[in-house]
């Protein structure tokens, strides 16, 4: 998994990015197919949103984002946003009527 990460307004300290890399792996271990992600890192004033594109196999597009009083509050709830919606695309890969055969009468 390739992992960009840019902040706008705030500078992305070492600590920053080894806690993003650390919570993005998380999103990693569900599915194996993730291609790159940019994780975008914005503070506006009281206002820290973490938001996060990530391309998977198939071609598809998972964008999430997250708004909270602290900037570790928005990434965690970022991956947590990025993980449920990982977990639902592999769901719709995955064929679940493979097993069943087709009975003609």
């Amino acid at each position: 998994m390739q992992l960009s990460i840019t902040g706008h307004h705030i500078d992305i300290t070492d600590s920053l990015r080894d806690y993003v890399t650390e919570k993005m792996d998380k999103v990693n271990r569900h599915f194996d197919h993730v291609g790159n992600t940019h994780v975008i890192l914005t503070v506006e004033k009281k206002r820290h949103t973490a938001e996060a594109t990530v391309h998977v196999s198939g071609g598809g597009e998972i964008f999430a984002t997250a708004e909270e009083d602290a900037m570790y509050a928005a990434i965690d709830a970022l991956v947590e946003k990025l993980d449920r919606q990982v977990k639902k695309h592999k769901e719709k890969l995955t064929d679940h009527h493979r097993n069943e055969k087709i009975i003609a009468e």
